[in-house]
């Protein structure tokens, strides 16, 4: 079998070490300005397989990070209900970097700089495999929510408008 010769991303790496199993999935010619549901389109997937990683911030400085369907929009009242917060703000662009150590369009939820509370929409549960990003612009890991659980801490909530 020929060896894959795609520099792996930290998130992969990540999940090697934990010995999960997953597919990386490459769009060539992404870029940051290019939506989740295209990346879906290009990539052949279904867009509620497909999940986008956003983080937000509460008015006490906490990040959260949330995970939803790429052609969804994050409902804030109900993310901040489901961790526990009364108001959510999603993190500026320009804050993503330092804080997570991913840019914009490139965001995982695995290998961040911190581990922050993670929230999966609820659909997730309802495929074998969900797909999001491996660290870097174009780049999908494919893999199980048991997987991921090895390496992120989540739950499951309704967190979409």
């Amino acid at each position: 079998m020929a060896k894959d010769k795609t520099e792996k991303t930290n998130a992969m790496r990540i999940l090697d070490r934990s010995k999960g199993t997953y597919i990386h999935r490459c769009w060539e010619n992404a870029t940051a300005e290019n939506t989740g549901t295209e990346l879906a389109a290009a990539l052949g997937q279904d867009p509620g397989q497909v999940f986008k990683t956003l983080v937000t911030e509460s008015k006490s400085g906490a990040y959260y990070v949330f995970m939803i369907p790429v052609a969804e929009t994050l409902d804030l009242k109900k993310a901040a209900s489901a961790v526990n917060e009364k108001a959510l703000s999603m993190l500026k662009s320009k804050e993503l970097l330092p804080i997570t150590g991913y840019v914009h369009g490139g965001c995982s939820p695995v290998g961040m700089k911190k581990q922050f509370p993670t929230v999966i929409h609820k659909t997730a549960a309802d495929y074998d495999t969900i797909l999001f990003s491996a660290g870097k612009i174009g780049h999908q890991l494919e893999t199980s929510l048991e997987v991921l659980s090895r390496v992120v801490k989540f739950t499951l909530a309704d967190i979409i408008v």
